[in-house]
Formats: structure tokens, C-alpha cells, sequence
């Protein structure tokens, strides 16, 4: 899943681009706003190719065009990829005009990260910028991950997922009854050879369970103490 920064403070940018990345997103950033426009037309018609939603983050105070300017001009040029406002302007008429311009939602600094990625995961559930296509699903159990959508489903309820959780879960999905060292799972979800923060996969497989396994019922995911973690399929 993908995500396009526009926003002129290095240091907002920055925190941004290393909060998004850690969580599994694909970020582009772009510093004014016709690097905005131009990176988002780029953007939207590879998001379109491959079928993978995006979401722009688009900051109101941009140097040369500002963010209702570069929201006007996506929207008048037929670009429908969700726009999230983030700006220090709280008041309700710049909210609105925000709204009415074209973004889809409108998040004020400074905001906690933990609401950010909830709106954009909101978002990405409604993404009106992706082809409809063949489902493509993974199904354990009463689990259903479609591909196509990146949606997860528990016997027809849908759950929320980071962008992190999604790969993590794909993976399982992907090979139930195999096990899966942690070595394997930090290279397929992380990229990395060895585990940065010690524990990671622990607190991710966690964070996994929390949400696919009903209550009451034993986990879908086994630990394997010296191996690593089995989808039970």
C-alpha cells in the first residue's frame, strides 16, 4: 500500500515518512505543491496499474501552490486517490473548505500517529482509486484475506489492520501448517536479516492474534518455542 507526503517541514516529513515506512507503507514525499501534482498523477496511474490503493497526505501551507490549490487541480484533472488534509488550521470554515474542495478527511496539528494511521486504514477500506478486479483470496478457517483489496474478513466481519499486520498476516495465510522461523518472517514482512528491536515479531504476532482470534477459542497462530510461529489451517 502506498502513500504520497506533501508537506514543506523537513522535520514533519520526515517523522512522517519514518512512521509510515515502519508500518509497512510505501511513502513518496514531495516538498511544494507542483511536486505534489506532478508526483501525484505519477503516482495514481502506477496505484491504478498494479491495483494497489494509495493516500495522499497533503499539507494545507505549501510554498508556490498551496494544498486547497493542488486539491482543486487533482480532482479537476480526475484523480479520485483519498486526500487527507493536515494542517494547524483548526478552525470549522477551514475544515469545511478543505472538505469542499475535494479532500476526504482533515486531521489538525499536531495529531497523535496512532489516528493518523486509523484514517488512513479508513480510507484505504473505501479507496475509489483502484479497478475493480478477480478476487484473489487467501482463506484459513473463517479467515479471508482478498488480495485484491487487502481486506481481512473473520466469518464476514472485516478487521482493521496496519499496513504491517496485513504482511504479516498475508504471509501466514500463504502457508498454513508451515512453519515460519523468525528469520523468515523478518525477511519476507521486514526486509532485514535480523531482528532490529529484539523482539519484534513477538510484539507483531501479538498484535495479530488480538484481532483474528475469537474470543474464547485457542490462537490460529502456534508458537513453536525454538522454530518460530504456525498458522493452524
Amino acid at each position: 500500500m502506498n502513500i504520497l507526503i506533501v508537506e514543506d517541514d523537513p522535520r514533519v516529513a520526515d517523522f512522517l515518512e519514518r512512521g509510515l515506512r515502519a508500518e509497512g507503507y510505501r511513502v513518496r514525499v514531495a516538498r511544494d505543491g507542483p511536486a505534489g501534482i506532478a508526483l501525484a498523477r505519477e503516482l495514481a496511474a502506477a496505484w491504478r496499474e498494479t491495483e494497489q490503493p494509495g493516500v495522499i497526505l497533503l499539507d494545507l501551507m505549501l510554498p508556490v501552490i498551496n494544498g486547497i490549490e493542488v486539491c482543486q487541480t487533482l480532482r479537476a484533472s480526475g484523480i479520485a486517490t483519498p486526500i487527507i488534509m493536515l494542517t494547524a488550521l483548526g478552525a470549522v470554515e477551514d475544515r469545511i473548505s478543505g472538505l469542499r474542495m475535494g479532500a476526504d478527511d482533515y486531521l489538525v496539528k499536531p495529531f497523535a500517529f496512532e489516528e493518523l494511521l486509523a484514517r488512513i486504514e479508513a480510507l484505504m477500506r473505501r479507496s475509489r482509486d483502484v479497478r475493480p478486479v478477480a478476487s484473489r483470496s487467501l482463506v484459513v478457517g473463517t479467515l479471508e484475506l482478498d488480495r485484491s483489496t487487502m481486506r481481512v474478513t473473520r466469518a464476514g466481519t472485516e478487521l482493521s489492520m496496519t499496513a504491517r499486520e496485513l504482511a504479516l498476516l498475508e504471509l501466514f495465510m500463504s502457508a498454513p501448517g508451515r512453519v515460519l522461523s523468525r528469520e523468515r518472517i523478518l525477511a519476507n514482512v521486514w526486509g532485514v536479516d535480523e531482528d532490529p528491536l529484539t523482539n519484534v515479531v513477538d510484539v507483531y504476532v501479538r498484535r495479530l492474534r488480538s484481532k483474528i482470534d475469537p474470543d474464547g477459542q485457542p490462537s490460529a497462530i502456534t508458537t513453536l518455542r525454538g522454530l518460530g510461529y504456525r498458522m493452524e489451517p
